[in-house]
């Protein structure tokens, strides 16, 4: 191929990735979505006892929340019939440790976590973390976490919602067209325009990071 064409074909390509992105930027029902796969979240206390004292949280790469970061370190979980491998851990440190699977990771487990929203581990499930330097065992902090949408406050002003309504998301799916009922919305200035659902429900879906979901709203659905 000469260097005119690959050119014209460069061009091309970035026309139609702005005319893409341009049009999700217009489209004031739009929610870009991301699939957040099982993971960990640890308090300083919990880290060093995993990792020893002497252990630091390293960072592997930005998560879109600005903040937030998955971690070079891993850990393995384990409950009565199973244990799951290189966990990544999410920094920053937490004010309590919390890990998020979805339900076919809870079935490998033999476990019953409730699904909740993320920082609610009252009454949890209990279970067994493992890192390289000791172990814990959790009375409580396993969770499936609920679908939910942040946002800031300027998105929250053009999607029309409040912190905490609940809305429905229609994915645009030829051959799986789903809808999420009671998606949560939260806002915070520090927070960047995405949906959070788990790995079974992006199958389920059959739509990957990166794509959209229109937002409907669906009254009080409380």
């Amino acid at each position: 191929m000469k260097k005119c064409e690959i050119d014209h074909l460069v061009d091309s390509i970035v026309k139609e990735l702005t005319h893409s992105k341009n049009k999700y930027q217009k489209d004031d029902t739009l929610v870009p979505i991301g699939v957040s796969g099982r993971h960990c979240h640890l308090t300083k206390e919990d880290f060093a006892t995993l990792f020893g004292k002497t252990g630091s949280l390293t960072k592997k790469g930005n998560l879109s929340q600005p903040g937030q970061f998955a971690a070079n370190e891993t850990v393995t979980i384990a409950g009565p019939k199973g244990s799951i491998q290189n966990l990544r851990i999410l920094g920053p440190f937490r004010k309590h440790t919390q890990v998020e699977v979805s339900i076919t990771d809870s079935i490998k487990l033999g476990l019953k976590p409730p699904i909740r929203e993320s920082g609610n581990i009252e009454h949890s499930s209990p279970f067994t973390i493992i890192g390289p330097k000791g172990s814990i065992f959790m009375e409580k902090g396993l969770i499936i976490a609920k679908a939910h949408i942040h946002m800031s406050p300027n998105d929250a002003n053009r999607f029309r919602v409040q912190d905490g309504d609940f809305v429905r998301i229609k994915i645009r799916n030829e051959y799986r067209p789903i809808s999420f009922e009671k998606v949560k919305v939260r806002i915070s200035p520090n927070y960047v325009l995405e949906m959070h659902i788990d790995t079974d429900e992006a199958n389920a879906a059959n739509i990957r990071t990166g794509e959209f979901g229109e937002l409907v709203h669906s009254g009080d659905v409380r």
